[in-house]
């Protein structure tokens, strides 16, 4: 019997999987029990902040990618949200309650599962842990316990460019006070473009937090919005300021934003400091007023909300299963995952994982050419400030050096594809 506690989209994908092998699935959630603040419906796979599964763009965008990479595996959320579609332009979304029933009734169409509803307040000796950002207190401090401390408390995070849209005649490299290796590429701004952007930033539309999310927030977290509202200069003597920092020409610059490599390729950028709880649009109107990100591409948005998850990259292989228990296995966002469909694609691997590992084989992931791989691979690289990805672009291995932005992404999805279908085959055989 194949314990999976959390009956969201990671454990729903994982448990269809597992079930359409055959094998015997006992699928745990606490709900009607009790609910999570966010949660209402007692069906399994409940959508909780947005009916959207964002673009179906497989050629365009990665998370359209993603959900094609998914289509090919046997995924139950894509078969599901395809029958609970309602219009949304180029966007996949869906009539949430419609969304759920279907999922809730194709899991129990299976006679192998076996529904339970329980509050879970330790690890299981083997299976898989889905329960989500909203992880009850009580199987929290059971993974507090295990992994000394590896559950962390995500309050707020900065948007990552691509490097590719940065205009490089606008920045300059150089680690402040000259210590280091030049890991830092810098956005000088004058007076002026300083006063437009603080002002903007004071003044942008913010995006409106769950009442379960609302309290007091860490300083290091502390929204870039709410810092500037203290005062013009408070950016120019914290993650503005240019002190350590000097122009070809000797002077120092009015103000700063440093930008840090979002990744080993140096294909992704995070904006240092920028941790943002602004409406998306609005972060991209406010930000390209930097000169040097005035085109830049968002490869993600800054998010602030609720959000427990593993320190990963210590704790978790690719496979998703535990370091120091190979046949226990986490999916979700708590892994490290942004967002409804790249939690259910980590749900599903660990579901092909498990079963692999009991077939007696060995686990396989995809590879970085995948977006499956390479956010699978993300959740378990050294990172030192290791925070929730989705997908993106600037996680995928490069392409070689074709310029064209449309022919660059569709070169990567028909590579993707074939390797997804290639990777979908050899599961047959298991």
């Amino acid at each position: 019997m194949i314990k999976i506690v959390g009956a969201g989209l990671a454990g729903c994908e994982a448990a269809h999987f597992l079930l359409t092998k055959g094998a015997e699935v006992e699928l745990i959630d606490m709900k009607p029990l009790k609910f999570s603040p966010a949660h209402r419906s007692g069906d399994l796979c409940e959508l909780v902040c947005s009916n959207s599964l964002k673009s179906n763009d497989v050629f365009g965008n990665a998370c359209g990618l993603l959900k094609e990479e998914m289509r090919r595996l046997g995924s139950v959320t894509l078969a599901a949200a395809a029958e609970a579609e309602v219009p949304a332009g180029g966007a996949l979304a869906v009539d949430r309650e419609k969304f759920s029933s279907i999922v809730t009734k194709r899991l129990l169409s299976f006679k192998n599962l076996h529904l339970c509803h329980e509050i879970v307040t330790s690890l299981p000796m083997q299976g898989i842990v889905a329960t989500g950002p909203l992880t009850d207190d009580g199987l929290a401090a059971a993974i507090r316990e295990t992994y000394g401390g590896g559950l962390h408390f995500y309050d707020a995070s900065a948007p990552i460019v691509a490097a590719e849209s940065i205009d490089l005649h606008k920045t300059f490299t150089q680690d402040r006070y000259g210590v280091g290796t030049g890991d830092y590429l810098n956005c000088p701004m004058t007076k002026e473009e300083y006063e437009s952007f603080v002002f903007e930033l004071v003044h942008a539309a913010r995006a409106e937090l769950h009442d379960f999310e609302k309290g007091e927030i860490f300083e290091g977290c502390m929204p870039v919005e709410v810092m500037a509202a203290r005062g013009k200069d408070t950016l120019r003597f914290g993650t503005f300021k240019p002190v350590g920092l000097t122009l070809a020409d000797g002077t120092r610059p009015y103000a700063v934003l440093q930008l840090r490599k979002e990744n080993a390729e140096g294909t992704s950028y995070n904006l240092v400091g920028c941790q943002t709880n602004l409406k998306f649009g609005e972060q991209k109107r406010v930000f390209s007023l930097i000169p040097a990100l005035k085109n830049a591409e968002f490869l993600r948005y800054g998010v602030m909300h609720r959000n427990t998850y593993l320190q990963s990259p210590e704790i978790l292989n690719a496979d998703f299963s535990a370091k120091n228990d190979p046949m226990l296995f986490f999916a979700g966002q708590m892994t490290g995952v942004e967002g409804y469909v790249e939690s259910a694609a980590s749900g599903l691997m660990a579901g092909i994982h498990m079963w692999r590992k009991l077939c007696g084989g060995e686990p396989v992931v995809p590879s970085a050419r995948t977006v499956i791989g390479a956010l699978s691979r993300y959740i378990a690289t050294p990172n030192r400030d290791f925070q929730p990805m989705n997908a993106n672009y600037g996680v995928l291995e490069g392409c070689g050096t074709v310029r064209d932005k449309k022919e660059k992404r569709r070169l990567l999805a028909e590579r993707s594809l074939a390797e997804i279908d290639a990777y979908a085959a050899s599961l047959r055989s298991f």
